[in-house]
């Protein structure tokens, strides 16, 4: 499973890059604002850190608009994916972004596994489905997940489903035993994947011994 970093910190990508281990980032409008930097500015120096995908949000309402705007947005840099929401509108779009303007799309705010496998129909590279909104208002987001997966493998769509908004470690199981292609997560839950307290005991232990090894 891959692992994208949801987030517009600069710094956060660039300290977790280091490990090697992430493989693109998603954005939204509410972590660029959170920057007070330029729309622009941001999202150029992201795309510059990482080299997998980036996910940039068209906030357009008409099929027409979300194809300008996401021409435009594309150009920022060739790793820019661009996120679609999950309407009628949207999904028109899709195709023609697609396969006439060779522009990748993400369908974002999917929340129904129809919905998922319209935006598979539609041809989205991507298709992310929020888990954090579900679990909020009592849906049983696993279920949603794996649903998607069986629809993808059902069908023999080329859609990756990203699973967004990641908040928890048993998000992070649901989607490994899912078979879910990429997981979204803000960079705090990234490296908390690397702890764990009997790792801690375990390594602490080991140094007291070795400073009671002859040497």
């Amino acid at each position: 499973m891959k692992i994208f970093l949801d987030t517009g910190d600069v710094e956060a990508i660039r300290k977790a890059c280091d490990t090697d281990l992430i493989d693109g980032v998603t954005t939204n409008p509410s972590h660029i604002a959170q920057t007070k930097r330029k729309f622009g500015d941001v999202v150029e120096e992201i795309c510059s850190i990482v080299p997998g995908p980036v996910s940039v949000e068209a906030v357009s309402e008409t099929t027409e608009k979300l194809i300008e705007d996401a021409v435009r947005l594309a150009s920022i840099a060739p790793n820019v994916v661009i996120k679609i929401p999950m309407t009628v509108e949207g999904l028109r779009a899709v195709p023609i972004l697609e396969e006439q303007k060779n522009v990748k799309t993400n369908v974002t705010m999917i929340f129904s596994s129809t919905q998922s496998f319209l935006a598979m129909k539609a041809g989205a590279s991507f298709v992310s489905i929020v888990l954090s909104r579900l679990d909020a208002v009592a849906n049983e987001s696993d279920i949603l997940v794996e649903d998607a997966a069986i629809i993808r493998n059902n069908y023999g769509f080329d859609s990756e489903i990203i699973a967004g908004s990641i908040k928890t470690q048993n998000h992070i199981l649901t989607c490994l035993r899912a078979g879910v292609d990429i997981a979204t997560m803000n960079p705090d839950l990234f490296f908390q994947m690397f702890k764990h307290p009997l790792t801690d005991a375990g390594l602490a232990q080991f140094a007291r011994d070795w400073e009671n090894v002859p040497k």
